[in-house]
């Protein structure tokens, strides 16, 4: 089996099928996070998994990039995601701190990429997000030396056993190299599929965190 066997092909048009709804308020929308807002909701409904996953761009201090996926975790002045300081990821946010995300919500055929800076959620809120965490997921966040080499999986399990020990039946504090980040937007591009490629595309920009916001169409 060739390598092109394993490509899916080229979605076709079929004009018989259910047409792309006409998202006029798409167009009409002169707010990003409103309009960002109301797609995530259509995510949560029809969205089957991860409604909220995102693909994380970031790069090193020699403008190497990198990109993984993570969860969104709240939106208000900026998208806000958790993870280990200590991981490669959090290397390359202390290095550069500038990112993007992708949401590509396939149901909905949409997908939203962000740019932006990146700030440091501060201790209590990020206290306050880590204690919702499953009492498994707050101690494997003790236990993970996130993105260093493990030598097996028992060796992960011994260290997830050790801290298991540690906290017993008590409380497990936020770790501190476990830290929230927020990505504060300079530029959000909405997109919709259109039949034959004809894509909707509409992108906000603006200068800084406090400037007002520019919109355009883009060409597909």
């Amino acid at each position: 089996m060739s390598g092109e066997d394993l490509i899916p092909p080229s979605p076709r048009y079929d004009p018989t099928g259910q047409p792309p709804p006409d998202d006029a308020a798409l167009l009409a929308e002169s707010e990003p996070f409103a309009l960002f807002a109301r797609w995530l909701q259509e995510a949560k409904q029809k969205e089957p998994n991860d409604p909220n996953g995102m693909a994380l761009a970031t790069a090193d201090a020699d403008g190497f990039p990198d990109v993984r996926m993570v969860l969104l975790k709240g939106v208000d002045s900026g998208f806000v995601f958790y993870t280990n300081a200590e991981s490669a990821k959090g290397a390359q946010l202390e290095a550069n701190p500038r990112a993007a995300l992708c949401f590509h919500w396939k149901s909905l055929r949409r997908q939203v990429r962000v740019r932006g800076v990146i700030a440091a959620v501060g201790e209590a809120e990020a206290d306050a997000y880590f204690a919702t965490r499953d009492r498994g997921a707050r101690i494997g966040a003790w236990a993970s030396q996130q993105s260093r080499p493990l030598e097996d999986r028992r060796a992960l399990e011994k260290r997830i056993a050790e801290f298991a020990a540690k906290f017993g039946l008590g409380e497990v504090p936020r770790p501190a190299h476990w830290r929230g980040y927020r990505l504060i937007p300079l530029s959000l591009e909405f997109w919709r599929d259109r039949p034959f490629r004809l894509h909707d595309r509409l992108v906000f920009r603006r200068e800084g965190a406090d400037a007002p916001w520019s919109r355009e169409r883009l060409y597909p």
